[in-house]
């Protein structure tokens, strides 16, 4: 099994949504059985509400349900239990990386770092913007999680 954690600051718009345009990706190729994906947040500010309803708003338009999931704070032992720890934007990485193990360096990344192609490194909070910094998140987010699932696919399956 690859696991595969998506981390923002209140697990909220960002994580959520790439944690479940990620899930039906792997849905769709089937791989359900292989891979596991969460979601959580550097910050305790939302801990078991569900997503903004923006983010959710945004991702039934593109078909995906993120009704069910509900915020948590990410902790110590995620290191250990997932293969990928993947931070929204630099503020998060470098909370990560305080908290992460010198061991488990190597998980930890930034999503957009599946994206090379885009220009921006960071997937921006749409939190406090309009609607359509939701479109762009997701776009962003749809993008990193084709190059995730490829590199998955390339190294481990």
């Amino acid at each position: 099994m690859i696991r595969v954690l998506f981390v923002c600051m209140g697990n909220i718009c960002r994580s959520p949504t790439a944690h479940g345009l990620f899930a039906q990706l792997v849905k769709e190729q089937n791989l359900g059985d292989r891979i596991v994906v969460d979601s959580a947040g550097t910050h305790a500010y939302h801990i078991g509400n569900s997503p903004d309803r923006r983010s959710q708003e945004a991702a039934l338009r593109r078909g995906i349900d993120l009704s069910t999931l509900r915020a948590r704070r990410v902790e110590a032992a995620d290191f250990a239990a997932f293969d990928y720890v993947l931070a929204m934007d630099d503020e998060n990485y470098q909370i990560l990386a305080r908290l992460c193990p010198p061991e488990a360096k190597a998980k930890l990344q930034l999503f957009l770092d599946y994206a090379p192609h885009l220009a921006e490194r960071e997937v921006p909070d749409p939190y406090y913007g309009g609607e359509q910094g939701f479109e762009r998140v997701l776009d962003m987010i749809d993008a990193a999680s084709q190059g995730l699932l490829a590199h998955i696919r390339t190294r481990h399956l």
